[in-house]
């Protein structure tokens, strides 16, 4: 599910509602996508995360990666959870068509992402 917003006058995005799973069904995320000179532009916006350590699996960071069809998924940074249970990441990609998911992790900068699956979405430029 998407909607479109202008987001510089000259350019229009997209808002992705990024799917929750029973890791941390009560959190609730948008992910916002521009693309920008052949970059795609990628901001996080995260509400009602539990903090990674007192999940039912717990871990000490949330990564969020990207993953384009037939690729490897690519680390693009650590989604900090603050005492209001809010975070935010940005992030670039060159990728129109990918997938952005956040797991949680021992280790963040882990090259293989765990099982542990918070939040996803399906990303069409």
């Amino acid at each position: 599910m998407y909607s479109c917003f202008p987001l510089d006058g000259h350019s229009l995005g997209k808002t992705y509602t990024m799917q929750t799973t029973t890791l941390d069904p009560s959190s609730v995320a948008k992910l916002d996508v521009k693309a920008n000179t052949g970059n795609t532009e990628l901001i996080l916006k995260a509400d009602h995360l539990a903090k990674p350590s007192l999940l039912a699996q717990p871990a000490t960071n949330y990564v969020v990666r990207v993953r384009e069809p037939g690729r490897e998924a690519q680390n693009e940074g650590v989604l900090r959870v603050d005492d209001g249970l809010k975070g935010e990441v940005k992030a670039t990609t060159t990728a129109t068509r990918f997938t952005v998911f956040v797991t949680a992790e021992d280790d963040a900068k882990a090259q293989t992402p765990s099982d542990r699956l918070v939040l996803k979405a399906n990303v069409q430029e």
